[in-house]
Parts: C-alpha cells; structure tokens; sequence
C-alpha cells in the first residue's frame, strides 16, 4: 500500500468526518464578543467584577443654587480611569410653567402664613420664591429651557481599596463645590450599563436643571493642548494626545526651555530642529558643546567651530547690507553701538569717558576706510580690529585701552577676531560650536557670533529658528544678555524664531533679562528639574505643589509643556531613525560610529 493510499480515509470515516468536523469548527469559532469580554463577571451590591478589574457606579443627587463654570473639569481632568455618561431629556416648557404655578402658589401661601401668624421672616422660602419666579418668567420669555439631568460615573480600580480612594477623592473634589453624588447600591450592573457607551440610561436619577447651569457640564475641559497644523513637541501624559504647535503662528516665534543636566533638553531641541527643518525653515544654532555636529552632517548643514585655533573667523566690524526699509546711516550707528557693547566685554567695563573714547574711535576707523553715515559701503572692505588698535592708540586718553586691547590683536587671542569673515551660513542647518573655546572668551564669541547671525538675518526677510543652547553664558553679561532680550523682541519682524535653552535656572534668572525674556516666549518647556531650583521656577511660572513634584520626578524628556496661559504634562517621543541622528547618550554614538566605520571598511574591501 502506498503512502497516498495509506492517507485516504475509509468509506465509513468519510460518513463520520461529513458530520463532526463542521459542528467542531461551530463549536470553536470565536466571535467579536468572545474576543473583548472579559474572562469573568461578577455582580455585588456595591461593585462590579469585570475579569481582574473592579468597578464602581456613582449618581449625582443633589447641586447647588449656582454652578461655576468648568465646576466638573477637576474630576475630567484626574489621573484616573473612569466614564463618565450625562443624560439630557428636555421637559416641554407648558407644562413646566402649569407645575411652576402651582409651586410658586404654594410658596407664597407658606410666605402669608407665616407673616399672619406673626412669625419671623423665613429666607429660604423667600429665596426660592425669587428664583421660581425669575426662572419662569425666563421660560416663559424663551430665554431659558427646563431639562431631566442624570449625571453617572463609574470609576475602575485593581481593587476595592483603589476604588475607595478614588470614590473619596471625587466626592472631596465636588462636595467641595456642594454637589453630592451616592453609589448605585444594588443597581451596580444598571449603573454599569448607562455608563457605556450606548446611550441607555437605567438608572433614571434625574436632576431638574435649566440651560446656564447645564451648560457649565460642557465642554469637558481636558488638559488638550494642540494647534491643527505644525510639528510634535510630544505625547500628552495624561491622555495620551498629541501636543501639535507650529512656533509661527503663535504671537510671537520664542521658545525657552529650562532642564537640569541630563535631562534631555538639547535631545527634544534637536528633535524640533529636525522636524521643523521638514518645513521650508532655516535654523541656526549655537552650540556650547559640540552636540549638534553629527546632525548637521546628517541633514547636509554647516558646521563651524569657533576657536582660538580655527579656520573659521568672523570680523566684528562687518557691516550688514542694509534692508529696504533701512539706511546706510543707521547700520552704522547701529554698529557702532553694538561694538561699544563688545568692547564693554572684552576690556571687563568701561568708565563713561573710556566709553565715549571707544566711540569716537570706532567711528574714526570706519572713517579711515570711507565708511561714514552718507557713504554707500556695500563693496567697502571693512577694517579689522588691529585698525581700529591703531586708532585707539592715536587719540588722547586712548593708550592705555589699546594696551588691554593688544591681546586681541596680537596675543594669544589674536586669531579669533582680527582677520576677515569667512563664514557662509547660506544652508538650511548651520551650527556654530563654542566647546572649544575657552571660557574667558566665550561670553565675547556669543555676542560676536549672535551679532554676525542678527546681521545675516536682516538682510533676506525668511522663516529662520535661531538656537542658543546653554544661554546662561550670555546671561553673564548685562550687554549679552540685553541683546538676547532685543532678539526675542524684534525676531517676529524679521520672521525669525528665539529658542533659548539653559540648565543653569539661578544664573538666568537673576539677571534683569531673565524674567522678560521669558515673557517674551510663546511657548515654554519645563523637564526634569533640581531641587535647588525648582522653587525659583514655581514662583516664576506660578505652579502648583503638583507641578512642582511632577517636575522633580520626571524622568528624561518629560516635563511640562506651556503655550500661551495653558500648559500640560508633556512626554517627548521620537522615532528610531531619528532617535539615531539626535541622540546624545555617549554609548548610542559610540555603536553608531562603529558601526559606520564597519561598514566603511567593508565597502573598501
């Protein structure tokens, strides 16, 4: 016998198989219903055991005279999983005048009574009188409509004591705003059942309520924070949703995010700078730590590294070319008074006749190279700093600040500043790192490059982000940190974009600048933050004690996320290609240029 032979069934198998494989197979078939009911279900006066979840209904009896609005939105917005279900059945308005005649009648016959007996004046009855009357003259007006209201929750817990806390945590909440609510007592299936959606109602708990203090049921107010058009800042923690902003259609482009170190304040910058390039924006960063070199290679930007010892210089004395609506003469004033500025920091202040010295010599040096307020001085060769050293040295009172200015010129300094510009920042990512520079002279290299940038910027009007990571530095100097306030001023006219960026919260904010600059941001980003400045920020940005400890114990890229007068609880995401060219986490970039050398030397071979 073959093996196909062997596989045929016999005749009276073949009778058998006929029947039983089919009411098998009907036996077994799973159902939508089988698939997302639970495992069990168990009914109990005072809950519900839905496989390994309990359950708890509620029914509002009892509201005030008055109902605030947004009264409800502490109980929608708590960190709870619960439904909630509002039914609303209109009452025909005759008959609830024909019954608002008689109740008004008997009022005021208890009213009467009491005052023919003498008795003292009764408020409540006085009060109810008024109110009836009111609302049916409104009724009759149309101005108002009388509804049947039944208000229902069911909270969900792992357990009866979960659900305990949880009952004693709404009934705290609205209590205190003198709404009262009882448990469906062995009516918990029926309680379970209005509260699905499915838009039955068994339970049949009906409060009388006209339209003004039923309107202050809706919208529920939800912690939603979201534009329709825009990039992802990140996943709203507490439901989930998307936080959608476009920076430029707020009333002003700024930003401003405060983190702690290792936070992950410069992962969600680089995350926006990346999705934002995707829509038609040059950013422009300055980086005091050399992180954003691998994605400025990645996205085909510029990179240049300011240095002592670099190839890349940028001449303080370069004038912009002036825009339509700008004069030749004022670039230069404006310029002049920029470099005063620069000057105040490099030579660590100036008297006030130091100052009118260094004035009068930056215009000399101008003058030398026919630059002057009725010259058009856009093919001028600008002069450099050691011109203006021999201006200086030249004038009366002016030899001793060309000496504090020689180790600009000729010191160890010398290469930073004293040669012509030759930067070209004409891509769509162009970042300027700082990390090599020393300290002493970083404060002077921001102000230098932020200056250049500002220049650059007023030439072509175009959407432009510019990122200053590690602000604190230019917070340093009242000079530096004036001019940060002045670009987060005066950047919406030039269609430019401010986001600031700094971990060192108590060197910001005392300075002057601190508080305006903030003020001046449309959108603002805590993250995880230190106990040694949390209480400052909670003044500044007025959050409460659960805001507060949400920030101390967040963990990494997880904040609050503030836009306008809202703010929510934000979580930022990122993709697993985007994650490789952002992420700052030293062993990710270590595997990553491993792997990349890897396959360089296999494509060699």
């Amino acid at each position: 016998m073959g093996l196909f032979d062997f596989l045929q069934p016999k005749k009276k198998d073949v009778q058998i198989s006929s029947i039983l494989p089919q009411e098998i197979y009907d036996a077994g078939a799973l159902e939508l219903k089988d698939i997302i009911a639970p495992s069990a279900l168990r009914v109990t006066p005072k809950e519900v055991n839905l496989g390994e979840k309990v359950l708890r209904s509620f029914f509002v009896i009892s509201y005030p005279r008055f109902l605030s609005e947004s009264w409800f939105a502490p109980v929608i917005n708590l960190d709870k999983i619960f439904d909630v279900s509002i039914v609303i059945q209109p009452i025909q308005t005759s008959e609830v005048l024909r019954t608002f005649q008689k109740k008004v009648a008997e009022v005021q016959s208890q009213i009467n009574s009491r005052e023919s007996k003498g008795l003292v004046r009764d408020p409540m009855l006085d009060t109810a009188y008024q109110d009836l009357e009111n609302l049916r003259d409104q009724l009759q007006q149309a101005q108002e409509k009388l509804f049947d209201v039944g208000l229902y929750i069911t909270i969900y817990g792992d357990s009866e004591t979960e659900l305990d806390k949880i009952e004693s945590e709404i009934k705290s909440i609205l209590e205190a705003k003198m709404v009262y609510i009882k448990p469906a007592l062995f009516q918990q299936e029926q309680g379970f059942k209005t509260t699905l959606p499915i838009g039955t109602d068994e339970l049949k708990v009906y409060n009388k309520l006209n339209s003004s203090p039923l309107s202050s049921l809706f919208p529920f107010i939800s912690f939603d924070l979201t534009s329709n058009k825009g990039i992802l800042y990140g996943i709203n923690r507490h439901n989930s949703s998307l936080i959608l902003f476009d920076r430029f259609s707020l009333e002003n482009y700024n930003s401003i995010t405060f983190a702690k170190s290792g936070a992950g304040k410069s992962y969600n910058t680089k995350l926006e700078i990346l999705r934002t390039l995707m829509f038609d924006t040059d950013v422009i960063v300055i980086d005091p730590e050399r992180e954003y070199e691998y994605l400025a290679e990645t996205v085909g930007g510029r990179y240049f590294n300011i240095s002592l010892n670099s190839e890349h210089h940028i001449n303080p004395f370069e004038l912009p070319t002036p825009g339509e609506d700008e004069s030749f003469a004022n670039i230069l004033r404006s310029n002049i008074i920029n470099l005063v500025g620069l000057f105040r920091i490099m030579m660590g202040g100036l008297t006030p006749e130091e100052d009118a010295i260094i004035d009068r010599a930056i215009t000399e040096t101008y003058a030398l190279k026919d630059i002057t307020a009725d010259s058009d001085f856009r093919d001028i060769e600008p002069p450099l700093m050691s011109d203006f050293e021999l201006v200086l040295s030249g004038m009366e009172g002016g030899e001793s600040l060309a000496q504090r200015l020689t180790k600009y010129t000729h010191g160890t300094w010398a290469g930073f500043i004293n040669k012509p510009s030759n930067v070209d920042i004409n891509k769509k990512l162009v970042v300027f790192s700082l990390r090599d520079m020393e300290d002493e002279l970083k404060p002077i290299a921001m102000y230098i490059v932020t200056h250049y940038i500002w220049n650059v910027i007023r030439k072509k009007l175009k959407k432009r982000l510019l990122v200053i990571d590690e602000a604190w530095w230019m917070m340093k100097s009242e000079d530096t940190a004036s001019f940060l306030l002045s670009l987060a001023k005066r950047g919406r006219k030039y269609y430019l974009g401010l986001a600031t960026i700094t971990q060192d919260v108590d060197d910001f904010m005392k300075s002057p600048y601190g508080v305006p600059i903030i003020t001046n941001s449309s959108i603002q980003i805590l993250l995880k933050q230190s106990p040694t400045s949390i209480d400052r920020l909670q003044q500044v940005f007025s959050l409460t004690d659960e805001e507060k400890y949400l920030l101390l114990e967040s963990d990494v890229g997880e904040g609050i996320f503030f836009a306008g007068l809202k703010h929510v609880a934000v979580k930022v995401i990122s993709s697993y290609t985007e994650d490789q060219i952002i992420t700052s986490d030293p062993s990710q970039i270590l595997s990553i240029k491993k792997a990349k050398s890897d396959l360089e030397q296999q494509n060699s071979a």
